[in-house]
């Protein structure tokens, strides 16, 4: 892959917008497509749209897949217009959602007959550092596969590590990752509500706490935004740790191993979509644990 090598974007959310703007910026060729107008209009012109998912895949050098859950992912490839008969023996598909291992897994043994050259890439960063290209990439491919689009990887990312040989490599590590973000998080949440009703001020609680032992990534920025109560504008969607940490106990199942904080830190996330808060900030845990009418 050189740098002026085609890509097919598909999945402009949260992390996938910046992400393809960086990729443009980088200099390479993006053609992309969102099922949200508005965001495809927020990308232009720096990057091309397209009218549809087979549009921007079609005679491409690599696609990448960007959106959020399996059953997204297989729709994308195989549902209706989906694009599995418009990739090309030559496309390397780069997937970079958090779907899962199974979810990729399958993917590849339906994609045999018509490419093998696939590349799973969850990342890891957050919105601020998907638009610097900053992020964490965890990579599993070929080595000949992951060649092909170190190009691209490398303007999104700061530290892309191979993980393994296989395509779903990545998603192991990426559902680890997760398991720590979605504990860390909860915990975040609890030990800042806790510190409510014990009447101090919490956001003296999260200043002095940072400079110690249990300061964290995910205690220094979502605590920001609970002591904030930013909760209304997601930068990372409370669903999403829903469907991350049922990956996590999908695969601790799986591996016959147990997780007693992930499972507890999933019913905390299940608890808040069920109370109406998925589209809210993950950070929103705070708020729900802090209410006691509840």
């Amino acid at each position: 892959m050189n740098q002026k090598s085609s890509i097919g974007w598909i999945g402009l959310g949260a992390m996938g917008a910046p992400m393809a703007t960086v990729a443009a910026r980088a200099g390479h060729a993006v053609t992309a497509f969102d099922l949200n107008p508005a965001v495809l209009e927020s990308v232009a012109p720096l990057v091309d749209t397209a009218s549809s998912a087979r549009e921007a895949a079609m005679g491409a050098d690599v696609v990448v897949i960007m959106v959020a859950t399996g059953p997204q992912l297989d729709a994308v490839l195989f549902g209706e217009d989906g694009i599995a008969d418009v990739l090309s023996s030559g496309t390397t598909l780069l997937i970079m959602s958090t779907v899962g291992l199974a979810a990729v897994q399958r993917a590849a043994r339906a994609l045999e007959p018509l490419t093998q050259h696939i590349v799973d890439a969850p990342v890891s960063g957050g919105v601020a550092r998907a638009g610097t290209g900053d992020l964490l990439i965890m990579v599993g491919g070929s080595d000949k596969d992951v060649a092909s689009v170190k190009p691209l990887l490398d303007a999104l990312g700061s530290n892309c590590p191979v993980v393994g040989p296989e395509p779903g490599d990545g998603q192991k590590f990426k559902v680890v990752n997760q398991l720590l973000c979605g504990v860390h998080i909860a915990a975040a949440g609890e030990a800042l509500a806790l510190a409510d009703s014990m009447g101090l001020d919490v956001a003296q609680c999260h200043e002095v706490l940072n400079g110690g032992a249990a300061q964290s990534f995910m205690f220094q920025d979502r605590g920001s935004r609970m002591v904030n109560e930013e909760f209304d504008e997601a930068r990372s969607a409370l669903n999403i740790f829903v469907k991350d940490m049922g990956l996590v106990t999908d695969a601790a199942r799986a591996a016959d191993q147990p997780v007693p904080l992930a499972s507890a830190a999933e019913q905390v996330y299940l608890r808040g979509r069920r109370e109406g808060l998925g589209r809210k900030d993950d950070s929103v845990v705070y708020q729900m644990l802090r209410e006691r009418d509840r």
